[in-house]
């Protein structure tokens, strides 16, 4: 008699491939981009680095300037995209939805990868993500009725991207958005890589395989929690509130936002990091955040003992995102850096 073969829930701890691009180490609280410390970059080094580190395996050094070049040159989006944005987009409408309506029109001539030689791939790969901060951007101000302003080639990435968006870069809140960034450019094969791997793997075309991550990438049990970890931090208001307020969650076996991780046993290094950047905000907002953040974690201790559940990085990336003007938007940058690759189910 045969045992039935049953995947264990979210497949977590089941290996699909290896990966030279990175590892969590759930348990130290730790993860790397290609065998470099990844929090220290993010605190360290400017997002195009990291991209060009995660696409080609190194950092730039001093080819450093042409690759910020190269991909800000990309980062401009068609007329006919821009166009269909302002037909479609409405006060109430998710930068994750058009940003979802942009890609499946920008590839809409896409050939397969499969038939593509690696250097035209690559391209295809540079050219979606450098556009998509100028497509979530314009759906952000077409949103509130502003127009849309076009992108600077010369601008760094994360700095323009704000600008485009709110009308303006405060060098302090481009570097903290750049660091969240570098923070968040990979985790292993999370359920959005798992998903545009999939669609990868049939050999279809570049924006398909993005598509397919942006589907999973819209659920808010992954990209968007941000916005609820916000939502729920407005919600208990003060902060003495906090233990009543996970009490009757957790009574009704809701899930606490911004709280716990799939694989990290200890403090999530990411949140650790943005912790330290919104702290130099010095606003009200993060100060409730952080005595919110010890006063849940010790009533979950209280009413779950023995089972630790630290901040997540989506917990100070909501503080952090309203800091620059850009409360939704971060939830769906990601998007443009979810690509097929990854080790380990989460």
């Amino acid at each position: 008699m045969t045992t039935p073969l049953i995947a264990p829930a979210g497949l977590k701890n089941v290996i699909v491939t290896d990966t030279e691009l990175g590892d969590v180490r759930g348990e130290e609280g730790f993860f790397h981009y290609r065998g470099h410390d990844a929090a220290r970059l993010a605190a360290d080094v400017a997002f195009e680095d990291a991209w060009h580190l995660m696409l080609f395996g190194s950092l730039p050094g001093s080819d450093g300037a042409a690759f910020a070049r190269r991909v800000g040159a990309l980062r401009e989006v068609p007329g006919s995209v821009v166009d269909l944005l302002r037909a479609t987009v409405r006060p109430d409408t998710d930068p994750m939805h058009a940003l979802r309506t942009a890609l499946a029109a920008t590839g809409s001539g896409d050939r397969p990868l499969m038939d593509l030689p690696e250097d035209e791939r690559t391209e295809a790969a540079l050219r979606y993500a450098a556009s998509v901060p100028t497509v979530l951007a314009a759906a952000h101000r077409l949103a509130r009725g502003m127009d849309v302003l076009e992108p600077d080639p010369s601008a760094a990435h994360a700095a323009d991207y704000l600008r485009m968006a709110t009308g303006s870069a405060a060098p302090e809140h481009a570097t903290a958005l750049q660091t969240y960034l570098v923070a968040t450019i990979d985790h292993g094969f999370n359920a959005s890589t798992f998903a545009g791997r999939v669609v990868a793997s049939t050999g279809s075309d570049m924006a398909s395989c993005l598509l397919g991550a942006l589907g999973a990438f819209l659920g808010p049990l992954h990209g968007g929690a941000p916005s609820r970890a916000l939502a729920a931090l407005d919600e208990i208001g003060d902060p003495a509130n906090t233990r009543e307020w996970v009490r009757e969650r957790i009574s009704r076996g809701e899930v606490i936002m911004g709280f716990g991780h799939a694989v990290y046993r200890t403090h999530d290094p990411r949140s650790e990091l943005l912790k330290g950047v919104v702290r130099g905000f010095d606003t009200p907002l993060v100060h409730r955040a952080m005595a919110v953040e010890d006063e849940i974690e010790t009533a979950i201790n209280e009413l779950k003992p023995g089972r630790r559940l630290y901040a997540n990085v989506e917990y100070y990336a909501a503080g952090l995102t309203t800091k620059t003007e850009l409360a939704r938007l971060p939830d769906s940058w990601r998007s443009a850096n979810a690509r097929p690759s990854g080790v380990t189910a989460a």
